[in-house]
């Protein structure tokens, strides 16, 4: 089975899914989120050896976890490695986990930064994130153009951040955790993960309005986006 979550999860990679949770996805994420219930239902399935249940538990939370590991790792191989992972260890712990105790996001996103902690303890310098968007194919090639050079332009950014400022942002702004649970990831309160995006938020404010004056406008909404 448990080669047939890895299936699943390198599946769901290839019909497009790595990199980032899309505009459209955020949106059906906000109306259609699991419920703590519905979480605890997917749980209980996957736990009886329910197949239907776990190819939902891939196809909902694996792009969520490539995100967060492309972000953390800037390696898209490693990322799609770390997100499996997460996806096999949930699997297997499927019969153990407590309802109530913890959402299941917030336990999954736990689960994926230890992993990548455990890969950045062993290398010596952080990979420079690249690619952190995909391009939207239906798009002008001078959007798309647009959406590759903002989505470096941000990648660049993030890297440029200490590494608290960082998973703060990334926790809160691209994972939509709330700042309860991001502080909770991160062990510390929130006024402290408050502290943590304000600096993070100013940081990232001159980083992006250093570039050239041709390349202003787009600064200014990532500036906005940002802020």
């Amino acid at each position: 089975m448990t080669c047939e979550v890895r299936y699943l999860a390198g599946a769901v990679v290839a019909d497009g899914y790595g990199g980032k949770v899309s505009d459209d996805a955020r949106g059906d994420k906000r109306h259609a989120r699991m419920s703590a219930d519905a979480d605890e239902d997917l749980m209980a399935k996957i736990s009886r050896g329910d197949i239907g249940a776990t190819q939902l538990l891939v196809s909902k939370k694996l792009p969520r976890m490539l995100s967060l590991a492309r972000r953390m790792l800037g390696d898209a191989a490693e990322a799609e490695d770390v997100a499996q992972e997460t996806l096999i260890r949930v699997w297997k712990q499927a019969s153990n986990w407590v309802p109530g105790k913890a959402r299941l996001d917030t336990w999954m996103h736990k689960v994926a930064l230890n992993l990548c902690y455990d890969r950045l303890r062993r290398r010596k310098d952080t990979v420079p994130s690249d690619d952190l968007e995909m391009a939207d194919d239906a798009a002008g090639p001078s959007v798309t153009l647009e959406r590759k050079q903002t989505a470096d332009q941000v990648a660049s950014a993030l890297d440029t951040l200490p590494e608290r400022q960082r998973l703060a942002i990334v926790l809160c702004y691209y994972q939509e955790l709330s700042n309860i649970e991001a502080a909770t990831l991160m062990n510390i309160s929130v006024d402290a993960l408050e502290s943590l995006l304000a600096r993070g938020r100013r940081h990232l404010k001159t980083v992006l309005t250093e570039p050239a004056e041709g390349q202003a406008d787009t600064s200014a909404r990532l500036i906005r986006r940002s802020a």
